[in-house]
C-alpha cells in the first residue's frame, strides 16, 4: 500500500545510478568480501543443504521486533537481521552507518545511499554460481540450468520445427513484479503490456533491430522484460532497470513517491514510441506516419470537427491518440441527461436504466456535439466572423489496441457496469443540417474489440495501490498484485472499480 505522497523530486536531485552499478559498494570489497559474500548466501539465501534450510529458519529472524517475514534483510557489514518492511533494517543502516543489506528472500541487494537495489558485476556473479549450487544440491540444477543447443539439437529442431503446445491451464507468462518502492503504479502497466498480444509476439520473435547504445534503449528493456516472462520462471521478477530508464528518459516520473498509473502509461508508449521509431521514411497507416511498433498497435485517429452555427461550414482536424479520458459520474456529479433540456428517460430511443454507466454510454457522451457558447466564439472560414459553434469528436481511425482511462476516482455503484465487451462503430458517415447520421450495421463485428486488462485504483487521491486484472488464454483472469498473482473469476474483473481499461479488436485488418 503506498504511503502518502511526498513533495516531488527535481530529476537532479535524485541519486543518478550508472548502468555499470552503484558507486557506493567499493566500501564492502576489501579484504575477503567474495568470501565472505558466498558465506551469506549459502547459509541465509540460498540455502542448497537441509542443514542449511533448517539453520536459517531458526537464525533469521528480525533482530529488533523478532518477526520472521516482513522482507527480512541482512547487513552486508555484520550478522544483524532486520525488517525491511517496518525499516528496522534502515535504522540499523543509519546508526551503524552500513549501507549495503541483501534481501534474504530473493538474493537482491540494497544500497542505503541509492535508495534503491543495485546491480554489480561481480556480486551478481557470485549470486549466479552459488544458485546454481544450492539447485544443484537439491537435485534441480539440470531443471533451471542455462540453455543452449548443441550441434545435434539444433538439427532436430530444423526437422521438428512444431512449437510446443500451450495447454488452457498453462502459466506461462504468469510473473510477479517486486515493488521497489511505491512502484506498483509501474507494475500494473507492465502487466498489462506484456500481455498485450501483438506486442508479446513482437518481442518473443525478436524484431527489435537496436540502434541505440543498448544499455539507454528502453525497448531492449522491454525485450529483455518479455523474455523474462515468458522464460517460465516462476519467482518474481525484480524490475530495477526498467525503472531506472523510465527515470532517465521521462524525468517528471522519477523519485520514489507515488505516480499515477495513467500518467506511466502515456510516458513508457512515449519512450518506446521515440526509441523504436523507423527511421525509413515510409508512412504508414496511422495518423502519426510511422511504422513502429508502438504506434501499430495503440495508435487511432481522434477526428474534431467544428461547426459554425450560421453557414453550417465544418472545420476538421485528426489528432493521433493513444488513449481516450471518459468521464464518469461522481457521487455528487450529474452525468444525465445527455442533452439540455432532456429528462434521461431515452437515448437514441434507448431506455436508460439510473444507477447503472456502461462504457458505451461513457462513449456516447464523449462524441456527442458540444455546444461551445458565446464566450467560446471562433472565426468562420465561411462567415469571415466569429460565430458560435459545436464541436462534435469521433473516431476516425480505431487502433488495435483501445485504452480507456476513466476519469473519477471516488467510488460509487454507478462505476459497476458493461465493461467485458464494447462495439466501437468506425465507418463512413453522412452529415445533414450539421447532424452525423449512422450509416454503420449495428450488426457488423468488424470493430468489436474484447477486454483483455484492467487496472484498478484502490485509495484516496494522496495514497492508495495499484493492481491489474489480465486475461490469460481466452477465458482465464488472473490478479497481479506486485509480487502476487492470484486465480480471479470473471465476477472479480466486472465487480472491480475500474481505472484503466484495454480492449484488443477481435478482427484484424491486413494492409
Amino acid at each position: 500500500m503506498l504511503t502518502s505522497p511526498q513533495p516531488r523530486l527535481r530529476p537532479d536531485a535524485v541519486t543518478a545510478m550508472s548502468p555499470a552499478g552503484c558507486p557506493h559498494v567499493s566500501g564492502f570489497k576489501v579484504d575477503n568480501w567474495k568470501q565472505n559474500l558466498r558465506v551469506i548466501y549459502q547459509c541465509f539465501v540460498w540455502s542448497g543443504s537441509a542443514e542449511t534450510r533448517k539453520r536459517k529458519a531458526k537464525s533469521c529472524i528480525c533482530h529488533m521486533c523478532g518477526a520472521h517475514l516482513n522482507r527480512l534483510h541482512s547487513c552486508l557489514y555484520c550478522v544483524f537481521f532486520a525488517c525491511f518492511a517496518k525499516k528496522h533494517i534502515h535504522e540499523h543502516a543509519k546508526s551503524k552507518r552500513h549501507n549495503l543489506a541483501i534481501d534474504l528472500l530473493y538474493g537482491g541487494i540494497y544500497c542505503f545511499m541509492c535508495q534503491d537495489y543495485i546491480y554489480d558485476k561481480e556480486m551478481e556473479q557470485i549470486a549466479k554460481e552459488e544458485q546454481r549450487k544450492a539447485w544443484k544440491m537439491q537435485g534441480i540444477g539440470e531443471k533451471y540450468s542455462t540453455w543452449e543447443p548443441t550441434k545435434r539439437e539444433l538439427e532436430l529442431l530444423r526437422h521438428n520445427p512444431k512449437r510446443r503446445r500451450i495447454t488452457s491451464n498453462c502459466t506461462i507468462g504468469l510473473r510477479g513484479l517486486i515493488n521497489l518502492g511505491n512502484t506498483c503504479f509501474m507494475n500494473c502497466i507492465v502487466q498489462a503490456l506484456t500481455h498485450t498480444p501483438l506486442l508479446r509476439d513482437f518481442f518473443l520473435s525478436d524484431r527489435h533491430k537496436c540502434e541505440m547504445q543498448s544499455n539507454s534503449c528502453l525497448v531492449c528493456e522491454m525485450s529483455q522484460l518479455f523474455q523474462e516472462f515468458y522464460s517460465g520462471h516462476r519467482s518474481p521478477h525484480i524490475p530495477f532497470r526498467l525503472l531506472h530508464l523510465v527515470w532517465t528518459h521521462a524525468r517528471h516520473l522519477a523519485g520514489y513517491e507515488q505516480q499515477d498509473a495513467h500518467e506511466f502509461l502515456i510516458a513508457a508508449l512515449d519512450v518506446l514510441h521515440r526509441h523504436c521509431k523507423d527511421d525509413n521514411g515510409k508512412k504508414a497507416n496511422n495518423p502519426n506516419h510511422c511504422n513502429c511498433i508502438i504506434d501499430q498497435i495503440f495508435t487511432g485517429g481522434l477526428q474534431s470537427d467544428v461547426t459554425c452555427q450560421v453557414c453550417q461550414g465544418v472545420s476538421t482536424t485528426i489528432d493521433p491518440f493513444w488513449d481516450i479520458s471518459l468521464d464518469l459520474p461522481g457521487s455528487s456529479t450529474p452525468f444525465w441527461p445527455l442533452s439540455p433540456g432532456g429528462d434521461g428517460s431515452a437515448l437514441n430511443g434507448e431506455s436508460h436504466a439510473t444507477g447503472a454507466t456502461t462504457l458505451t454510454d461513457c462513449l456516447r457522451r464523449f462524441t456527442r456535439p458540444e455546444h461551445l457558447g458565446s464566450s467560446a466564439k471562433i472565426k468562420c472560414s465561411g462567415c469571415h466572423s466569429y460565430q458560435e459553434s459545436t464541436k462534435q469528436l469521433t473516431m476516425k481511425k480505431l487502433p488495435i489496441v483501445a485504452c480507456f482511462h476513466l476519469k473519477v476516482r471516488e467510488f460509487s455503484p454507478a462505476r459497476r457496469g458493461d465493461i467485458c465487451c464494447v462495439l466501437l462503430h468506425f465507418s463512413k458517415e453522412s452529415r445533414m443540417n450539421g447532424q452525423y447520421q449512422q450509416t454503420v450495421d449495428p450488426f457488423n463485428n468488424d470493430n468489436k474489440y474484447s477486454l483483455f486488462a484492467v487496472v484498478n485504483h484502490q485509495g484516496t487521491l494522496e495514497s492508495g495501490h495499484y493492481t491489474t486484472f489480465i486475461r490469460q488464454h481466452k477465458d482465464q483472469w488472473f490478479k497481479c498484485d506486485d509480487a502476487i498473482i492470484t486465480k480471479a473469476s470473471i465476477k472479480d474483473v466486472l465487480d472491480s472499480e475500474g481505472y484503466l481499461l484495454f480492449y484488443h479488436k477481435q478482427f484484424l485488418e491486413y494492409e
